[in-house]
């Protein structure tokens, strides 16, 4: 309880008191009430940064999702070599986000980049309006396959082995065997999956300051960039701290959502 009041109430504490506060960093802190946020809440800027945010989101849970099952089928088997290979695909989510980000900056460059030697063709894969946010999501997606599919690895190696045998006596084999017996017996863990995947997002900061500070044009300006942003360069830390509790809220709801979607689909009614 000592551990849960200093590491997670307290900052809870500190942010909501912040946020009924007026401070840059060196002056006197000043009470403003709501002011912060109603300031906050007008702000067409954080309002584009959410959507943003949200966009980021329909594309990297859905893909990382997909690819971290499919990754998972194989590497579930028991035989030589899958552990060196489950090794393999966490690397990534387990560097450095900034160190990634620096490398993928490399591979995206659009005169000396890996990627357009290989395709033999310049494309402005991060300055490009319309291309920055999937390069993103791309990133994060290559970042959190691992990841996800070590989790999906611990699921399918729980499902007893007398239901798949029983249900391949059945005709319950390939895609039919997946479709009616492993995913079901898989909600728990696509439950767990999903939540952490959103959570996980809506936290992106150091993989989009490596690769685009925000940009271009705000295109991807996620929260935790409009945070930083508002706090660090701006110094307004009373408006960082509202955005800062709206983000929880949002983070929260769809929480809650995804709970109760998939809550009689778990079999959990608590």
């Amino acid at each position: 309880m000592i551990g849960v009041g200093l590491f997670l109430l307290t900052p809870i504490a500190v942010v909501l008191w912040l946020s009924l506060h007026s401070w840059n960093l060196l002056s006197p802190i000043e009470f403003t009430g709501l002011g912060n946020w109603r300031s906050v809440l007008s702000d067409r800027q954080f309002g584009h940064s959410v959507l943003v945010t949200l966009a980021l989101t329909a594309i990297v849970v859905p893909a990382q999702t997909v690819l971290g099952f499919a990754v998972a089928a194989p590497l579930a088997r028991r035989g030589r070599g899958t552990t060196v290979l489950r090794v393999a695909y966490a690397l990534p989510w387990m560097c450095a986000p900034v160190a990634v980000g620096v490398v993928w900056q490399w591979i995206f460059a659009p005169s000396d980049g890996a990627l357009n030697a290989v395709l033999g063709r310049r494309v402005e894969w991060l300055s490009s309006p319309s291309l920055a946010l999937p390069a993103v999501a791309a990133v994060i997606v290559w970042m959190n396959v691992g990841y996800v599919a070590l989790f999906f690895v611990a699921g399918i190696r729980a499902i007893p082995r007398e239901i798949l045998d029983a249900g391949s006596l059945d005709g319950a084999t390939g895609w039919r065997r997946v479709r009616w017996l492993v995913l079901p017996l898989l909600r728990p863990t696509m439950f767990f999956v999903l939540v952490t995947g959103v959570l996980s997002v809506f936290q992106t900061f150091d993989a989009v300051y490596a690769l685009t500070r925000g940009g271009p044009d705000h295109h991807t300006d996620v929260v935790g960039m409009r945070l930083y942003s508002e706090a660090f360069e701006a110094a307004h830390p009373g408006r960082a701290a509202v955005m800062a509790v709206v983000i929880f809220a949002v983070m929260f709801a769809i929480t809650v959502v995804q709970h109760r979607f998939l809550r009689d689909r778990t079999g959990d009614e608590t």
